[in-house]
C-alpha cells in the first residue's frame, strides 16, 4: 500500500503513541523532526538533510512499521491503523518543522514499562532528557555522533 508521507506519519503517530494523548503524540513527532535535523551520526546520514520518510522507514526503528515481530504477525502496524483528525493535525504540525520543547533535541524514545527511565538508551547513545506519559525521551550523547 503506497502511503503519502503525511498519511504514514499520521498512522505512525496513532500506532506508536495514540494512547499517550496529544502531548505524547507531539513528543514522538518531535523525535522524528529532530532526527531529520541532527547534524551528525546515523540519522543525519539516513535523512540526507531532512527526509521525513527516510527517517520513518529506516529499518528496525519503529515496531509499527513491521508486519512481523519475532517471526509472528504484528497486527498493530501502520497498514492496519486508521488515523483520526488529531493524528493528521499533529502530522501536519511536525511536517511544518515544529517540535515540542518538552523533549528538547531528543532523538530516541521508548516505553520502559516501568516507573523509572534508564539513564542511557540505547546503550550510551542517548541520555535521559524527560519523560512524557509512558515514554522516556533521550538526547544524543557524544557517542551517538560516532554512529
Amino acid at each position: 500500500m503506497a502511503l503519502s508521507t503525511r498519511e504514514l506519519l499520521a498512522r505512525l503517530l496513532k500506532c506508536e503513541a495514540g494512547g499517550e494523548g496529544e502531548n505524547g503524540m507531539r513528543a514522538v513527532a518531535s523525535v522524528i523532526v529532530n532526527r531529520t535535523r541532527v547534524p551528525n551520526g546515523e540519522f543525519a546520514r539516513i535523512s540526507k538533510g531532512g527526509d521525513f520518510r527516510a527517517i520513518m522507514e529506516q529499518p528496525n526503528q519503529f515496531t509499527c512499521l513491521k508486519t512481523t515481530v519475532g517471526g509472528q504477525y504484528n497486527p498493530q502496524n501502520v497498514y492496519n491503523i486508521h488515523p483520526d483528525e488529531i493524528h493528521y493535525n499533529i502530522a501536519d504540525w511536525a511536517l511544518a518543522g515544529n517540535t515540542d520543547s518538552s523533549v528538547g533535541n531528543s532523538i530516541f524514545y521508548f516505553n520502559p514499562f516501568s516507573d523509572t527511565c534508564p539513564t542511557f538508551f540505547p546503550s550510551n547513545n542517548g541520555v535521559i532528557y524527560n519523560r512524557v506519559g509512558d515514554h522516556c525521551f533521550y538526547s544524543p550523547t557524544e557517542a551517538y555522533s560516532k554512529t
